[in-house]
């Protein structure tokens, strides 16, 4: 899904209404650490919001603190997961977490710190590190601000572009974050983050999550207006495709050109890959596109939106040579609230409608529909596990979907959510396993500052 997530502001307005108050708050984000709280250094904008006090706690001349917090509870209920050949087809299970930070800034320097308590409750068969890792370090990092650079070292979550490569997992319980270094140049309107870290592997139990020993990640990563271009390199010790086993060196070159234009959006992302994997070559690609329609001034303010990506997979199954997409490090959701299978040997075809039924709270009908792009390689979930063998079937249609959510902006830090999912099978399921209807409800609660 190209679409980018953010999370709503303590004071949110809709779009075409003007600001009720004479300070507003930065939009809060996923990762924390780039909302920008420093115009409450003046008191009486911070009496602008009771959250105000704790954005912004001043220590002394040009030092000062900023905290806040997230609560989530989240119940997803299953039925027929994996079209009904999951160890736990049917599950009804509930995700607890809490993320408090505190952000201090000394002058040109910065600490953040961010722990995690997260738990769950019925995951069948049994639940993993992803569902909960009891207490541990989210994010803490040490940053100085060298003018045009800035240097950050430590842990820390991140999101680059539309998390279509490298993305912080939020919609499960327990977020992605990477130890190492990163490097922010400003050139003018462009900025460049150079990076160099290796993710952190969950673990259940307290304190415990380590540096992964078997992956690494290193590139750059160039913003500029309306268009995105990077590189990324991945070295995986451990890596499995199908049957295949060893050492995979990837290389990806990508772009990304997004914009809009009166009431037209649009996005579209293109990326090749290259490399070594085992004892052969690699050579994979992908295309996402999006163009989007909003209607601000009809009943509802509608948004139409269509996307189609085209991800590659492995054309020959009998040769050396690699031709399944790596997403690396993807979002948690990718193509919706149900994301039974990931972005690898895959064609989607998405479209959706945005409304607003009320100041506070807005709504969304989905439609999807999936196809294997070979027919030699099977599909992989999000975070690219094998699910199906390609076997001996020729079908390329893997299924459609529907979805609906509902979300309420009950006050400015409560949001409540709603979404209600449906994955019918398609020739290819039906031809290589159990081929049930998935149903899924999701219930959401999340309150935040």
């Amino acid at each position: 899904m190209l679409a980018a997530t953010v999370l709503p502001g303590i004071a949110p307005t809709p779009a075409h209404a003007e600001p009720t108050e004479a300070w507003q708050a930065p939009t809060l984000s996923i990762t924390r650490y780039d909302e920008d709280w420093s115009d409450l250094a003046d008191a009486e904008k911070r009496d602008h919001h009771w959250t105000g006090q704790f954005k912004y706690v001043p220590l002394s001349d040009d030092i000062w603190l900023s905290t806040g917090i997230e609560l989530r509870v989240r119940n997803e209920n299953l039925e027929n997961n994996l079209w009904g050949s999951a160890e736990a087809p049917n599950d009804s299970y509930v995700w607890f977490r809490a993320l408090p930070y505190a952000d201090l800034h000394v002058g040109k320097l910065r600490a953040f710190v961010q722990p995690i308590a997260s738990a769950s409750a019925s995951v069948a068969p049994s639940p993993g590190p992803v569902d909960g890792t009891g207490l541990d370090l989210l994010q803490g990092f040490a940053e100085a601000d060298l003018g045009p650079v800035t240097l950050r070292g430590g842990r820390q979550m991140l999101s680059l572009g539309t998390e279509r490569l490298i993305g912080t997992r939020y919609g499960p319980n327990v977020p992605l974050a990477f130890d190492g270094v990163r490097a922010d140049v400003k050139l003018g309107t462009a900025k460049i983050s150079l990076l160099a870290v290796k993710p952190v592997q969950a673990r259940k139990g307290d304190f415990n999550d380590r540096t992964s020993p078997d992956k690494s990640l290193w590139g750059a990563y160039a913003t500029l207006p309306s268009l995105d271009l990077y590189y990324l390199g991945y070295r995986n010790d451990a890596a499995q495709w199908g049957t295949r086993q060893g050492t995979e060196t990837r290389h990806s070159l990508g772009a990304r050109w997004h914009g809009t234009r009166d009431a037209w959006h649009w996005n579209v992302e293109g990326v090749y890959q290259f490399g070594r994997f085992a004892d052969g070559p690699i050579s994979a690609w992908t295309l996402g596109t999006e163009l989007g329609r909003a209607f601000p001034d009809a009943p509802l303010a509608p948004d139409l939106t269509v996307r189609v990506n085209v991800v590659s997979g492995d054309g020959k199954r009998d040769d050396n040579r690699l031709g399944t997409f790596n997403a690396l490090f993807p979002k948690g959701k990718y193509f919706g609230e149900l994301s039974p299978v990931g972005p690898y040997n895959i064609v989607n075809a998405y479209s959706s409608l945005g409304m607003q039924l009320a100041p506070d709270v807005s709504a969304s009908l989905a439609a999807m529909a999936y196809w294997r792009y070979s027919r030699e390689d099977g599909i992989y979930d999000i975070p690219g596990n094998l699910i199906r063998d390609a076997g001996d079937s020729r079908a390329k249609f893997v299924g459609k979907e529907v979805e609906a959510t509902l979300a309420w902006q009950a006050t400015a830090e409560l949001e409540l959510s709603a979404s209600l999912s449906a994955f019918a099978p398609g020739a290819f399921i039906r031809e290589t396993g159990s081929a049930k209807t998935i149903r899924m409800l999701g219930l959401e609660s999340n309150f935040r500052f």
